[in-house]
């Protein structure tokens, strides 16, 4: 135990693990806050095929040479988001299916590019970590932890924000239009949020594992507690106490950061799951 303790501390005395640590953190509050509403929407599968609407926009910023892959993956993730909240309402390609076809199409295309025109000599290697996340969130540069900062505390405060209206487009969308609440406008705001967080989010768990992020905190949260702004604290809470342990186990263990943070959230849900249950 001593042992376990001294190796904590001497990772923490390490600028790049606090770098983690915040990025980490950051990230998992975001996701939260946002995943109780694409749960009571029904959209929680959005998050996965955002995610793989990024994995094939960073396959092109690779391919195309760019040093900085989230000046093309944020714009055409944000620009896909929007999309698929469109045909999901208005369109003859409904919600799961338009999210399926974007998704699938879009790993593809990455794939494929990926293999027409590596950029190194381990394209397998680039691809699993890409899906699957690697050790990235250990290599940030205090540039990378300023932006992400900043984008977290935008969403947050976006967030608290329109809090009351993205209540009441959660819960009762066509009585928020007729109150005179501009619900398209909201739901256009909610997508862009969703993809910032995405994109973020890659390099923490990486693209397959990042709906976890968005689901499994709100899950948790509803299995205890039932009003809107009970689940939406609680739900923060839990991502944020799993991505903090997460990342420490990952550093103690060796093991990756991704998986061992999803690992973490799934242990919290069976946690809440025992809890409800106690509560009756």
């Amino acid at each position: 135990m001593v042992t376990i303790i001294n190796t904590l501390i001497d990772s923490l005395s390490y600028p790049f693990v606090r770098y983690a640590l915040i990025v980490g953190v950051l990230i998992a509050l975001c996701s939260s806050l946002l995943g109780v509403i694409l749960v009571l929407k029904r959209f929680s599968y959005i998050g996965d095929g955002l995610s793989h609407v990024a994995f094939g926009a960073m396959a092109i910023a690779a391919v195309v040479g760019l040093a900085d892959k989230m000046i093309l993956t944020l714009p055409i993730t944000i620009l896909c988001a929007i999309l698929l909240l469109w045909t999901g309402q208005n369109a003859k390609i409904k919600g799961d299916a338009a999210i399926a076809m974007i998704s699938v199409g879009a790993l593809a295309v990455g794939y494929l590019l990926m293999n027409l025109f590596p950029t190194s000599s381990n394209i397998s290697g680039d691809v699993c970590s890409t899906l699957f996340g690697s050790m990235k969130i250990l290599t940030l540069t205090r540039t990378e932890v300023i932006m992400s900062i900043v984008l977290s505390v935008v969403v947050v405060v976006l967030f608290i924000a329109f809090y009351n209206r993205f209540f009441a487009v959660t819960f009762d969308e066509n009585f928020a239009k007729a109150v005179g609440t501009r619900a398209n406008l909201l739901n256009f705001l909610i997508a862009t949020i969703i993809a910032v967080i995405i994109v973020l989010a890659m390099n923490l768990v990486g693209s397959l594992l990042v709906s976890a992020l968005v689901i499994f905190p709100a899950l948790s949260a509803m299995r205890i507690f039932k009003s809107f702004r009970s689940v939406t604290i609680c739900s923060a809470v839990i991502s944020v106490c799993c991505a903090f342990f997460g990342i420490i186990l990952s550093i103690l263990l060796g093991t990756p950061v991704g998986s061992t943070i999803v690992v973490t959230d799934i242990a919290a849900f069976i946690v809440c799951i025992i809890a409800g249950k106690v509560r009756g």
